[in-house]
């Protein structure tokens, strides 16, 4: 019976110290959210990896010179394992030579870049796509009536496509050499009229048709016909 006794109470004690450990180790997790991580000079944590080891927060990327290649240096912010808001790359001297701008992972909006001398050599305009829902509503000109503009649904073969005005710069005196302008991918210089992104409406935002007002004169007429007929 004694024994029997033990045997009890070192089962519930074993159950006790299993408890504790799974405690534990919920605790260590949640105290340390990160798989891995880096620490600047001033001690802030960048280049962070989750549990599920995707990029996270502010990080440092560094790209030796490869084959002919110059390298650099990137750094930003990770939103799930993708690049988002703004960017920075910079030479291995430190020189800033662009600035770019992300969504998903993709570039989007401005972007600048730059000569190793800090003078701007390009700016270029992005839009990024969902590649959930790659699709846009755009108006264009028929082909069969060119005073009339109809709409066409068109499918972004890219995740990210041209769009917006892209500014090209001379290296050596800063002036304007080429100005070019894209909407959703095609040069706007090749479209009769510009393309402008459009929704379709829906059923209940037409209007009813207005009812033309007869003259006073046709009013009278008619009523007269009526009263002809009855």
């Amino acid at each position: 019976m004694q024994y029997r006794n033990s045997m009890v109470i070192s089962g519930r004690l074993y159950s006790k110290m299993i408890v504790l450990f799974f405690c534990m180790f919920s605790i260590s997790t949640k105290a340390q959210p990160w798989l891995s991580y880096k620490l600047t000079p001033r001690g802030d944590t960048i280049n962070r990896l989750d549990q599920q080891k995707m990029k996270q927060g502010p990080w440092v990327l560094r790209f030796e010179t490869l084959r002919g290649e110059p390298g650099c240096e990137e750094e930003g912010y990770f939103l799930n394992d993708k690049k988002d808001g703004a960017w920075r790359r910079f030479s291995l001297m430190g020189d800033l030579i662009a600035r770019e701008n992300y969504k998903g992972g993709y570039r989007d909006g401005k972007q600048q870049y730059f000569t190793q001398m800090g003078d701007i050599l390009r700016e270029e305009s992005y839009k990024a796509v969902d590649p959930k829902n790659p699709y846009d509503t755009i108006v264009v000109p028929d082909l069969d009536h060119p005073d009339r503009m109809i709409e066409k649904v068109i499918k972004h073969e890219g995740a990210e496509v041209k769009n917006g005005t892209w500014t090209y710069y001379s290296s050596s005196t800063g002036d304007v050499v080429k100005t070019e302008r894209f909407v959703f991918g095609q040069p706007e210089k090749n479209l009769q009229q510009p393309l402008v992104p459009k929704k379709i409406p829906s059923k209940d935002s037409v209007a009813a048709p207005v009812k033309k007002q007869l003259p006073k004169a046709v009013q009278e007429y008619e009523k007269t016909k009526k009263k002809g007929k009855g």
